[in-house]
């Protein structure tokens, strides 16, 4: 007689998502440098940018941290933000034949799947860090665990914004321009380039809406206390995190079974 073995509900929903998430990692691995691009190509572009900003900067330090580390903390923060945010979004209808299964929620796919963004992001950091080993540049850190929080507070809103925007796609496409249209002007408003400092203090609120802004200062302030922290909070960021996180799970619950019938 066969012994029949009961799974929790917890432990059935961790098992889908998991099952997503080597679905996703199959999906990118359809050539030979798949997963590998998705790390390089991330790495491309900070260099490139990197490279950029020190050369017309002289090299030096920004608002003392080197001018590299300013650079890099804001491109893998916003590349990180617009990466899980498209993902994200597009996960609810790229998994949407996988909901005929009882088991499966369109909830998973969206964590599966910003997981994967998670880590991978994670390998460029590490990545990043075992250049500037090989090269023998310092790598400094005051303040890891505000670091490592502020990269999970980006992710949440990122996955967030993803979930509202995927719900939104199920009844109305043509969403996806606009959501190009409001993420392209984040990659400059963001300061990557360009501290808070750099900006007189009478047009602070221009910027200081945004809850990226204030991730990537803090962020670099974490790094290194001398760069200083005016004009962001992290009461800001984690109230907009918080909004988002309830605000998505909100319109998530009302309208899951009506988007994914649609």
């Amino acid at each position: 007689m066969a012994l029949v073995k009961k799974r929790s509900t917890l432990k059935v929903w961790g098992d889908v998502i998991f099952a997503i998430f080597l679905r996703e990692i199959k999906s990118q691995s359809t050539d030979k440098i798949g997963l590998i691009w998705s790390v390089v190509s991330p790495l491309i572009m900070i260099a490139g940018m990197t490279a950029m900003r020190t050369i017309i900067s002289g090299g030096g330090d920004t608002h003392g941290m080197p001018t590299m580390f300013f650079m890099v903390y804001g491109m893998i923060l916003i590349q990180f933000f617009l990466k899980t945010l498209g993902t994200a979004s597009g996960a609810l209808q790229k998994n949407k034949p996988l909901y005929a299964f009882r088991q499966v929620q369109p909830i998973s796919s969206i964590i599966a799947i910003s997981f994967f963004e998670l880590l991978v992001k994670m390998f460029v950091v590490l990545t990043i860090v075992l250049i500037c080993f090989v090269l023998r540049i310092d790598i400094y850190v005051h303040d890891a665990f505000s670091i490592i929080m502020n990269f999970f507070k980006v992710w949440l809103l990122a996955a967030s914004l993803g979930t509202v925007f995927g719900l939104a796609y199920c009844y109305v496409p043509e969403l996806k321009k606009v959501q190009m249209l409001l993420t392209r002007p984040l990659f400059f408003i963001s300061g990557i380039f360009f501290s808070l400092q750099d900006i007189p203090r009478q047009y602070w609120h221009y910027l200081d809406w945004n809850p990226l802004l204030h991730a990537v200062e803090l962020t670099r302030y974490a790094a290194y206390p001398s760069y200083g922290h005016e004009g962001v909070s992290y009461f800001f960021l984690d109230m907009c995190v918080l909004i988002s996180v309830f605000f998505a799970l909100a319109c998530y619950q009302v309208s899951w079974k009506q988007a994914i019938s649609r």
